[in-house]
């Protein structure tokens, strides 16, 4: 799957978003793209709050983004950050990820290194709403 996605695209994206980036506290800036199914990308930078409980990570910038456009099924999500490795998804997003595409493929760039994850990968045991059963 991997070989198909347009990761220096996706890089890119995420890298001018990154730039937008609202991260006084942290100084942690995280850029994300997001493609779809349907081959649309929809982008999402880190926004900080004093009430660290109100910040929302790039990663659920992109899925509100695509979401509110109508897309549920991701195929590749690239992440940029100024970290001094590649930086994978914080567990609160691979959550919201995985409710959309358990099998999403992850790409991280930092520091001219990149890592590739699955989802799966990073959550082998997501919640589930089945679980509640």
């Amino acid at each position: 799957m991997s070989s198909i996605i347009d990761w220096k695209r996706l890089e890119r994206e995420a890298s001018a978003v990154r730039a937008r980036a609202y991260a006084p506290y942290s100084r942690f800036e995280v850029g994300a793209a997001l493609l779809t199914k349907s081959g649309e990308v929809y982008v999402g930078c880190n926004v900080e709050n004093a009430s660290y409980g109100a910040a929302i990570c790039a990663e659920r910038a992109a899925v509100a983004q695509a979401v509110a456009a109508g897309e549920r099924e991701f195929v590749a999500l690239a992440l940029v950050t100024g970290a001094d490795r590649p930086t994978p998804p914080c567990g609160i997003c691979r959550q919201v990820l995985s409710e959309h595409s358990p099998s999403l493929c992850v790409r991280s760039f930092a520091a001219g290194q990149e890592v590739e994850y699955t989802l799966q990968e990073l959550l082998p045991h997501p919640f589930s709403a089945a679980d509640l059963d």
